[in-house]
């Protein structure tokens, strides 16, 4: 993996993929439910404008290593029920019920429920904050325990559901603290694929994030528009949604006007498109022109063909430290 002009990650196995799928070679898979949260904070500094939490995938990754992404992953079949059998959360659930986060989602309420689960829980697995508290108007101050290491964990490794977790603790899920953002389909043409939908949420009081992830060796708490610059320049490696997300936030003057934004913002998915123009592949994003590329389907190791060119997990949307997006 390299980069050209600015720090889009590009497969050098996608040309022949999509190759292959054009001349009907390979099936797409179907998607995998994810999610993903872009944890905001008010910075200080004269420059002002909120501060966005990213990770930095380990470089010695052969998906994506190095780029940069946020806290996400895949949704667990676990997280469509709360407890065993078919209860669902009534006094552990608070904010937006989960038929109104399925019409938000367009969804059916069980999806709604796992997708708005998934994003609490891959928060509090991959960057240690929960969006949780004792009852619906509070949040946990404090989660750096060992105790809550070991849940944290055991989370990570499904050896304790969300809602066992929750439970057990008492804890309310504030889903009110979660603001629906944008939806990015993993193109076809891709051997694992995931339907991500990313969130915006404040950091809560009290709480700090750190690196818990397994598949990151950096993190870092950076403005929108300098994480932009970033990848302008070539110096920060990302996926086509991290970098379209950045664009998005960087107008923003604080976190709550980020997330009062979130509840007027378009859902509809962003799904790659290919198509063969003589011996070039031609990959676009609707909606995100800067990402176009024409790449020869025969281009050498080393050439072009296989480096960067133009923006999480999603380009893709193969998340961040989890297998989500981001």
């Amino acid at each position: 993996m390299s980069s050209s002009t600015n720090g889009q990650w590009y497969p050098r196995e996608w040309p022949e993929r999509i190759r292959a799928l054009a001349a009907g070679e390979i099936t797409p898979v179907t998607p995998r439910l994810a999610a993903t949260v872009m944890l905001l904070r008010d910075g200080g500094g004269a420059a002002g404008g909120p501060e966005v939490h990213m990770l930095r995938r380990s470089t010695s990754m052969a998906f994506a290593g190095g780029a940069y992404a946020y806290p996400g992953g895949g949704v667990d079949p676990r997280d469509e029920h709360w407890g065993g059998g078919d209860r669902r959360p009534g006094r552990g659930w608070a904010g937006p019920s989960r038929k109104e986060w399925a019409m938000r989602f367009g969804t059916d309420e069980a999806t709604a429920q796992a997708i708005v689960c998934a994003a609490v829980r891959e928060t509090f697995e991959e960057a240690g904050v929960l969006l949780a508290g004792p009852d619906a108007s509070s949040v946990v101050d404090d989660t750096t325990g060992e105790d809550w290491e070991r849940d944290r964990r055991a989370l990570a490794e499904h050896e304790l559901s969300f809602a066992d977790f929750m439970e057990r603790r008492g804890l309310v899920l504030r889903s009110d603290l979660l603001g629906a953002w944008a939806r990015w389909i993993t193109p076809e043409f891709e051997e694992r694929r995931y339907d991500t939908w990313f969130f915006v949420a404040a950091l809560p009081e009290g709480q700090r994030t750190r690196n818990a992830s397994t598949e990151a060796d950096r993190t870092v708490w950076i403005r929108p528009d300098e994480a932009a610059a970033g990848y302008d320049d070539g110096e920060l490696l990302m996926m086509p949604p991290t970098i379209a997300m950045l664009r998005q936030l960087a107008p923003y003057p604080t976190a709550a006007a980020a997330l009062n934004e979130s509840a007027h913002r378009d859902l509809s998915p962003v799904l790659a498109k290919a198509r063969m123009e003589g011996g070039q592949v031609v990959l676009s994003w609707p909606g995100h022109d800067e990402f176009t590329k024409r790449v020869e389907v025969t281009a050498p190791e080393g050439d072009d063909g296989g480096a960067a060119g133009g923006g999480d997990g999603a380009a893709g949307t193969r998340g961040t430290g989890g297998d989500g997006p981001a």
